[in-house]
Formats: structure tokens, C-alpha cells, sequence
């Protein structure tokens, strides 16, 4: 009895504590939101001018992050919305809806009139009510600089059917957030989560909501057990008996005065209804222990639920903070998570089965030409996890992981073999985190996210696919354009006059670093800077990593010259940049 009423009333101080920082937050964060809102007030007006429908072919978005990408109920197609993109000085936030056609492979944007605010960091959920309705809640908008934060508590609705917008007003409902997690649960909408942030302050949350789809109304749910601590960016999925399931995040706290310390979880939970999904349904909380392989320690990763009743786990980073550097290792690895069996395990790329003919047959033919007393045993075929450390002109330390599956006697391929594509490097998505991924078919497509070198920001805009059904091998279906990035020194701000509609500034002066690039052979130097030994040696080690990035983005049919060109021009971006 006694330690039962310790239990409680360390459980009411701590709410008591939540309660007293949401508070200290909410004060601070409030003046920031009132300098914010004017000019979201501003955008709006401009959204406000849109009176009809347009809907128009174009290329594939510009590079972007933390938005959401979602399939359509009942076409193939795939739905892009909000995000954000940095370019070292200025913070470009989007409400921008876009279409992308699975079958065609192409892109157009939708302008509906009244749209959300621009935004990222939301969460999105599609139901297949009424020909299809994609539910927003949530997210931030940042100010130009990103000193500034504006956390969303509306809730929108998309409908596919009529293409019109829709903000649901509806009391009771979570607070202002971004970084939470929402799925679609029967017949309502579950958030979990998320975090709130001012200049100096910020809170990290670890309550659940719901949103009846049928009522329009928003309930506090009240679970029993012990839960997950505060926490954002984690996994959520649903189970087919209408449970959640919780796994990792990420959550920082205050340890001293301008000292944060932030945590990476690894643990799952599981919360489950013993109704039927109702409102006054009882909650519980549990802890889950799977077995199997499970995801290494990572914030920023990408989620999707997949077929055979699993939901898979994509990408990420972990960030090491040391006393003079920061060492950032980046993923491009996929984890599957078997909702039944409670087992989770990496996914491994099987190669084409043309190759894997072609590998069989090569191998035959060399044991009957060199006779059973010279055949050498064949190692066995493995993902190969290779590790690039990128060193910036300032010191600091990048490091990058990349898997790539495929038979460890790589290195021995005979250069006929590479020409014929036969044993060719597969193509893959680069690492990254905070990438946007949608399943459709059983087919896993990744958009766009971004990496760092250094202090520098690399905002993505490619789009691959993989056949999870088989996995066998990722396709390029839009391709990166390294002219789309743009990176400007905080030195250069009060030089600049950047519009705040878009993030298209610097195509020009990549056209032209491109062409300098070609018509000296990569060798000109910075004007500013006379070439030294320092600099030779940052541009031997990072050349192989660039040209390893362009030919992954490019296909295995690109020539070489043209893989070495786009990688120079690329490199080149972060050279300059650097020096």
C-alpha cells in the first residue's frame, strides 16, 4: 500500500510538472506566434485570391522535407503536400498539393482555392470516405531566419472527389504541435505525440487523442498501464484488430542552463482498445518486446505501413555530439516490423533475377574451365555496409553509412562483366532522414528528405521505388537535379533579398558553376582562397562519395563521363562553400 501511494504521487508530481513547463511555454511562445501569425495572415491573403480549381502538368517538385506523401484510395496516384527546404539563410515553408501519376510517371500541381497554411512537420492520414478524404493536423511554421516557430493546432480535409479544402472547427483537440504522429484507426483518427517549441523554451508530448470521423469530434483518451515517455518523430502504426503501436522517437530535456540533452528511443509499446473503437472505449498501454533484428539507434526516420501485415522503417540519422565536432551517421536502410509475429528484421535486396541467371551461369562456366581442385570457395552474398567519413573545411567530421546488397566478392568483378551490366552496382536511394514515403500496390515509394556534409544542408528531390513483394531492386523514377540546390553562407545574409515564395534562387549561378566546371576540368579554385595541400586532400576524399551519389541518382545506364560531371558539379557546391 505504502509504495502504491509512492507510485501515485510521484505520478501527480510529475503531471504537476508537464503542467507547470506547458504553461512556462505556452507564455514565452506566445508573443513569438503573434509576430508569426501576421505574416502567415499574409500568405493567406494571397491563398485567398485562388477561386477555382487549376490543375496543370509540371516538372517534379522542388527539394523538400517533412512533408507528407500519401496513395490515393482508389487511384494510382500519390499525393505531395507542405514541407519545408533551407538554403543556409532563409527557411521556405509550403502548402503546395501535387499529384504525382504512378502509370505515367508524372507530376501536376493542384491549386485548390483556401488552402491550409504553409506549413511541415503535420501529419497526414487518408481514408477512403466519399471517394477518398486526406486528413491534415498539426505541423509549424517557421520564420525566415528559423528562429521563430508557429505550432498548428487546426485539423483540414481534403476531398479527392470534389478537390476542395475544408478546416474542420472542432473543440477539445490537441495543442499547438508538430513532430506527433497520426493514423487512421477504423472509423477514427489517433495522435500521438509530437512537441512544442519556442525560442527558449520547449516540451515534448506523450498524449493521445482522438477524432471521430463520424461525430467530428475530438476526445482525450486516458490509457491505463505505463506508456511511452514525451517523445517526437516516432513510428505509429495500426494492427488489424485496431490497436497502436509506438516505437522509437526522439525527445530532449534541459539538464543545465543552455545544455540540452536529447535521447534516442528504442522502445515499443503497444496500445489497445477492448472495444470496438468507440469513444468511450477503454484504453490500455503494454510494453512489447519483439524479437529479431531491431532498427539501430536513429532519429528522422521515414515510416509506411507495407503488405503481409508489416510496417516498415526507412532511413534516419544518428547524431554523436563531440566537444569539437558533430558526427552525423546517415541511412538508407529499410526495416520491416511483422505485426503478428512481433519480430522485426532488415530488408535485403534479392538483385533481379536476370542477374542472379547471369551469376549462376558465370560461375558454372569458370568451375568446368578451372577443374574441381582450383575452385575456391564462394563467400557468401550479404549486404555490404560501407562507411564515408566526409571532413569539412571547418573540422567537422560527417560520417555517412550506406548499405548495399550484393555478393561480397564485388571487388573481383572483371570489367566486361561491369561494361555488360551483368554484376552492375545496384542503384539505391542515398542515405538520408526525414524523407516522405507512400505505399501503393505493395510497392514502396521514397521522395526527397536531405543529408548533411558538414554544416551544410542537402535538400533532396529524387523519387524512388522498390517492389516490397519481391525485393529485388530500387528504380530511379525521378532522378536528382544538383542545379535544384543552393547554399548560401550566413556571412551573406544582409546581402541578399531572397522572396519568400520559393527556394528557386541560385539555378542560374549552378548553370553557370556547372559550365566552369566543364571548360576547366574541375581544377579552377575559389578565387578567394590559393590552392593548398589542405584543400587537394578534402577534395580526394569526398570525389569518390560525390561520384557514388550522382551514379546512384543517375542509373546504372548513365556514362561515366556524365556521372563525373554531375558529381563535380555537385561537389562543387560544397567546395565553394567550404573555403
Amino acid at each position: 500500500m505504502g509504495k502504491k501511494g509512492k507510485r501515485e504521487k510521484k505520478g501527480k508530481g510529475a503531471e504537476k510538472t508537464a503542467a507547470k513547463m506547458e504553461r512556462k511555454v505556452s507564455r514565452r511562445a506566445k508573443k513569438e506566434e503573434e509576430d508569426l501569425e501576421a505574416l502567415i495572415a499574409e500568405f493567406q491573403s494571397l491563398d485567398a485570391k485562388k477561386t477555382q480549381v487549376i490543375e496543370s502538368s509540371c516538372p517534379p517538385p522542388s527539394p523538400r522535407l517533412n512533408g507528407s506523401l500519401l496513395a490515393h484510395p482508389e487511384k494510382d496516384e500519390l499525393i505531395l503536400f507542405g514541407g519545408e527546404y533551407f538554403n543556409g539563410q532563409k527557411t521556405y515553408l509550403y502548402n503546395e498539393l501535387y499529384v504525382y501519376n504512378i502509370r505515367k510517371n508524372s507530376w501536376s500541381k493542384v491549386e485548390i482555392p483556401n488552402p491550409p497554411p504553409r506549413r511541415c512537420a503535420h501529419q497526414a492520414a487518408v481514408v477512403p470516405t466519399a471517394g477518398g478524404q486526406l486528413w491534415v493536423f498539426g505541423g509549424e511554421f517557421a520564420s525566415p531566419n528559423g528562429e521563430q516557430f508557429y505550432h498548428y493546432k487546426d485539423l483540414w480535409v481534403l476531398h479527392l472527389a470534389t478537390k476542395t479544402w475544408e478546416q474542420i472547427k472542432a473543440s477539445g483537440g490537441p495543442s499547438g504541435r508538430s513532430g506527433h504522429r497520426m493514423v487512421a484507426c477504423k472509423r477514427q483518427l489517433i495522435i500521438f505525440g509530437g512537441f512544442h517549441e519556442s525560442a527558449r523554451d520547449y516540451i515534448y508530448y506523450n498524449d493521445v487523442y482522438a477524432f471521430n470521423l463520424d461525430s467530428f469530434t475530438w476526445s482525450k483518451l486516458a490509457p491505463s498501464g505505463i506508456g511511452p515517455a514525451p517523445r517526437s518523430g516516432c513510428q505509429m502504426a495500426t494492427t488489424p484488430e485496431g490497436s497502436i503501436i509506438i516505437y522509437g522517437g526522439y525527445s530532449k530535456q534541459r539538464i543545465k542552463k543552455d545544455v540540452d540533452k536529447g535521447t534516442l528511443h528504442t522502445d515499443m509499446f503497444l496500445l489497445k482498445t477492448e472495444g470496438a473503437g468507440k469513444e468511450e472505449d477503454k484504453w490500455a498501454w503494454s510494453r512489447l518486446n519483439p524479437s529479431g533484428v531491431k532498427p539501430t539507434p536513429r532519429s528522422g526516420f521515414s515510416v509506411a505501413i507495407g503488405p503481409n501485415n508489416r510496417s516498415l522503417l526507412f532511413g534516419g540519422v544518428h547524431d554523436e555530439e563531440e566537444e569539437e565536432s558533430i558526427e552525423g551517421d546517415f541511412f538508407n536502410d529499410i526495416y520491416f516490423y511483422d505485426i503478428g509475429k512481433n519480430r522485426w528484421f532488415p530488408g535485403q535486396l534479392k538483385g533481379p533475377k536476370s542477374e542472379k541467371r547471369k551469376r549462376r551461369h558465370g560461375r558454372q562456366a569458370e568451375a568446368e574451365g578451372a577443374g574441381d581442385e582450383d575452385m575456391e570457395e564462394q563467400p557468401p552474398q550479404g549486404p555490404v555496409e560501407i562507411v564515408k567519413e566526409v571532413v569539412a573545411e571547418d573540422g567537422t567530421v560527417m560520417t555517412i553509412k550506406q548499405v548495399i546488397s550484393g555478393p561480397a566478392e564485388e571487388k573481383e568483378r572483371s570489367e566486361s562483366e561491369e561494361e555488360d551490366g551483368a554484376l552492375g552496382q545496384q542503384v539505391e536511394p542515398c542515405p538520408r532522414s526525414n524523407a516522405m514515403l507512400a505505399v501503393k500496390h505493395g510497392v514502396l515509394y521514397v521522395y526527397g528528405g536531405m543529408f548533411e556534409v558538414g554544416d551544410r544542408q542537402f535538400t533532396l528531390s529524387d523519387l524512388y521505388s522498390i517492389d516490397l513483394h519481391k525485393m529485388e531492386e530500387w528504380k530511379v523514377l525521378v532522378e536528382m537535379d544538383p542545379k535544384a540546390q543552393e547554399w548560401l553562407e550566413e556571412s551573406e545574409s544582409d546581402e541578399e533579398d531572397d522572396d519568400m515564395e520559393g527556394a528557386e534562387g541560385g539555378e542560374e549561378e549552378e548553370e553557370s558553376s556547372e559550365e566552369d566546371s566543364e571548360d576547366e576540368g574541375g581544377d579552377e579554385q575559389h578565387p578567394s582562397v590559393q590552392p593548398d595541400e589542405k584543400h587537394a586532400d578534402y577534395l580526394s576524399r569526398t570525389e569518390e562519395y560525390w561520384i557514388k551519389l550522382a551514379r546512384s541518382n543517375m542509373g546504372p545506364d548513365a556514362k561515366e563521363k556524365k556521372v563525373v560531371k554531375v558529381a563535380h558539379a555537385m561537389a562543387k557546391t560544397f567546395y565553394e562553400g567550404s573555403v
